[in-house]
């Protein structure tokens, strides 16, 4: 199957495998509680446009992103809607669709 070429902000990657390496160090330059820098946000926001269901993870609009705990003891990124509810969220559902 050839690589499916992802853009995300003003970053282009040829292998849409990148780009989730991309964003998993991304991930991993936070702590837990951490808010997402609005140069981050960007990238993230892009990632989540790409999401299946993108429509309910944003919800009523992007406040910001923070870094908290998942599933298992792991962390991952989480939307912060406008009217206070937030959302975890896949890097990998978002950029492969999976």
């Amino acid at each position: 199957m050839p690589a499916k070429p992802i853009s995300l902000g003003s970053l282009h990657f040829e292998k849409r495998g990148d780009a989730v390496k991309f964003l998993k160090e991304m991930l991993y330059r936070y702590d837990v509680g951490d808010r997402v820098s609005s140069t981050d946000s960007v990238f993230l926001r892009a990632a989540l446009e790409n999401h299946p269901n993108a429509a309910a993870k944003i919800g009523c609009g992007i406040s910001d992103f923070s870094v908290r705990t998942a599933d298992y003891g792991t962390k991952c990124f989480w939307v912060n809607r406008t009217d206070g509810t937030t959302e975890k969220f896949s890097i990998t559902e978002s950029i492969r669709g999976v």
